[in-house]
């Protein structure tokens, strides 16, 4: 991978953390986590189509990519891919800044598992109630 346009980016959902370097010109190839897109997620076409996503709105410009995800499940790492790789060519212009918006690439999701409250069995949970 050639340092001269090497453009960095960290990416996150739930509890899953991706740092993703991007480089301009390349052919296109993409390692996560020193595998293959297909073998790291295996037989999940879905999760495949999140992480390409926002190369899809990039025209015809074509980047390498070396991503380190950790943290969460599959599900959880790929949304944190996608919004690495989209803050990443975010930053190449404003172009590419406004394309992403629009298709809310950009937006972190933040949604997370609700902490369990101390003395109930679960977050909302609650004991049952006894009258008597």
């Amino acid at each position: 991978m050639e340092n001269k346009n090497l453009i960095s980016a960290t990416g996150r959902r739930k509890t899953s953390v991706a740092q993703v370097r991007l480089s301009q010109g390349g052919e296109g190839k993409m390692t996560i986590n020193a595998k293959t897109p297909e073998a790291y997620f295996g037989n999940a076409p879905r999760l495949r189509h999140v992480i390409n996503s926002p190369f899809d709105l990039t025209k015809d410009q074509k980047f390498d990519c070396v991503v380190t995800v950790d943290g969460g499940g599959l599900s959880s790492q790929a949304g944190a891919i996608r919004h690495g790789i989209s803050r990443a060519i975010a930053s190449l212009g404003d172009s590419f800044r406004s394309s992403m918006k629009k298709a809310g690439f950009l937006t972190r999701d933040s949604r997370m598992v609700e902490r369990k409250k101390p003395g109930q069995p679960k977050a909302r949970k609650r004991f049952q109630f006894s009258k008597r």
